[in-house]
């Protein structure tokens, strides 16, 4: 049995709501029946009578049906609004988080929202008339069986117009589908390198790389002109076709109808009421060619939703574990970052014990930030498992464990919003809490300074702050709520004098409180401070344990490679 994504579950819960959708336009096109029938009884019985009252009584009947109609068509047009709103709510945050999950498996670098684009795309096509076309044409062949009632001729011309008419969507769906998806593949790869190179436009603009820039971005664009052009173009020609189709069918079938009156086979006022019916029944053909660009948009958005949720399913929930206390435990752990092919992180064993300061340090390309991520429990091991007390990191409850994490990036990001904000993570602010990580970041006299304080508002950029600033505020953040088990990842690299002293004191108040502390760096002014050292080396563990021993170990090693060879 095929696994249904959420998405066709969201579309079966919804069901119901499309049922009767579709039961009011049943309602309203056996309603749209009524102008034909009004126009043969006024020529037929009105105009050869004479008959005034039959004329009023046959005009109050007809405006009572067209209010009525336009009633139900509003009725319908407010079920698919709700329909659309309901399928929003139901999936809008399963596609944030794999938007989230996208660009964290990606460190950034796919950071999208199209999932999030797509679904309220194929929101507004539920809205759209396009969407009524599909409702209205089950119902032709009920037109075209009353056509065949009026004369055989005009059932038959209409279902050749009919046939013709199909023929031309199929052309249209043949000659623009495959250009529109190429198109849109082409402008979300522009607009996705767009936006990295906007994150680096003091980059850019340093060093004098913007003509460059643009023109790679101008390259795309217009390749998707030039696509959407194409496209366009053969939708255009074939409308115009569909157009000319549908123009000369209902000047035709008047032709016909009046040789057929001349020959007394129908009555003038089918004459003008097949000319009508024949007009309503090839209506959801014209319209679904009409608005075929949106309905294939609506199509590739389906589809794209259908396979995202489909290989991102939804995270099972993971029963509440006992708060953490930062034993750390790696076994076997190999690691492979999203995107690559080889591990990075090769069979590493080891233990940190709660309370341990941690150094990590190794040359670049070793694998120091993968193993970082590896124990946070950002990527996921391809092999081996890492635990954090006795339980593997995945089967924490991110929500609960994030609580007892400090994570301090080799890239500072902040968050649109205030300080304090930032600091206490956008959870339920403690202000007592905020400013005593501040404190222990060294930073809340600096916050004091800012003419808002603590409610400066702030960028992601961090705004005007310095590196040093942003690292200090990073740093309170991952101090906020005493957490067990704190990262930092080369904590230094942008702090002064001052920032450096803090960041020692930090340490120390880390260590008071018992809590597990992991260190990245390349500097060793903040070695002293730790109780052990971990060496990496090609993404294997080359040494671990108490700092002395390892430092020792390596002079050894070092006097051992400068020591002359015997000739």
């Amino acid at each position: 049995m095929a696994i249904k994504s959420d998405l066709e579950e969201a579309l079966k819960l919804c069901k119901g709501a499309f049922l009767s959708a579709a039961g009011f336009s049943m309602l309203i096109n056996f309603m749209m029946i009524t102008p034909s029938i009004y126009m043969m009884q006024v020529y037929d019985r009105v105009v050869s009578t004479g008959n005034k009252s039959t004329l009023l009584m046959l005009t109050l009947i007809v405006i009572a049906v067209f209010i009525t109609m336009a009633t139900l068509e509003w009725v319908r047009s407010q079920i698919l609004v709700r329909v659309s709103s309901r399928l929003e709510m139901l999936l809008n945050q399963r596609l944030f988080h794999i938007a989230f999950k996208q660009s964290l498996y990606s460190g950034g670098q796919r950071a999208t929202t199209q999932p999030l684009d797509d679904l309220t795309g194929l929101r507004q096509f539920l809205t759209g008339n396009g969407l009524f076309a599909f409702f209205d044409a089950p119902w032709m062949p009920v037109y075209l069986a009353l056509l065949f009632l009026f004369h055989p001729w005009y059932g038959w011309f209409s279902i050749v117009t009919a046939i013709l008419l199909c023929l031309v969507a199929a052309a249209t769906e043949m000659s623009t589908t495959k250009i529109i998806g190429e198109a849109n593949n082409v402008a979300m790869a522009t607009r996705g390198a767009l936006g990295n190179n906007l994150r680096n436009a003091e980059v850019i603009e340093s060093m004098g790389m913007l003509s460059k820039i643009r023109q790679r971005w101008l390259n795309g664009a217009v390749k998707v002109l030039n696509l959407q052009a194409l496209a366009s173009s053969r939708a255009g020609l074939l409308t115009a076709l569909s157009k000319v189709l549908r123009l000369s069918s209902q000047s035709l079938i008047l032709g016909l109808g009046a040789y057929l009156t001349i020959e007394r086979e129908i009555s003038p006022g089918t004459l003008i009421a097949g000319s009508i019916l024949m007009g309503r029944a090839l209506a959801p053909i014209d319209q679904i060619i009409g608005t075929w660009k949106g309905f294939i948009a609506a199509r590739n958005q389906y589809q794209r939703l259908n396979d995202i949720l489909l290989k991102i399913p939804a995270e099972p929930e993971h029963m509440l574990l006992p708060d953490p206390q930062g034993r750390i435990q790696l076994e076997n752990a190999v690691v492979t970052p999203p995107g690559c092919k080889a591990p990075v992180i090769k069979g590493i064993n080891l233990v940190i014990e709660k309370g341990d300061i941690v150094g990590v340090i190794g040359p670049s390309g070793a694998g120091k930030s993968t193993l970082a991520r590896a124990i946070l429990g950002i990527w996921p091991t391809s092999n081996g498992a890492v635990r954090l007390d006795g339980a593997e990191i995945f089967n924490w409850d991110r929500e609960h464990l994030g609580g007892f994490i400090g994570y301090l990036p080799q890239d500072i990001e902040l968050f649109e919003g205030t300080i304090s904000e930032n600091i206490a993570r956008f959870g339920d602010m403690d202000p007592e809490k905020v400013v005593a990580a501040a404190k222990m970041a060294d930073v809340h006299d600096l916050i004091l300074r800012f003419p808002e304080g603590y409610d400066t508002i702030i960028g992601a950029s961090g705004g005007n702050l310095s590196g040093g600033q942003r690292q200090r505020i990073g740093l309170a953040r991952a101090l906020y709520g005493s957490p067990v088990l704190v990262m930092l990842d080369e904590p230094n690299s942008n702090l002064d004098e001052q920032g450096e002293v803090a960041l020692d004191k930090a340490l120390l108040q880390l260590k008071q409180k018992q809590s597990t502390v992991i260190i990245i760096t390349h500097r060793n002014s903040v070695l002293s401070k730790v109780d052990k050292l971990l060496i990496l080396k090609d993404g294997a563990l080359a040494v671990y344990g108490p700092r002395d021993q390892v430092i020792a170990h390596l002079q050894q090693q070092a006097s051992m490679a400068a020591a002359p060879r015997p000739a």
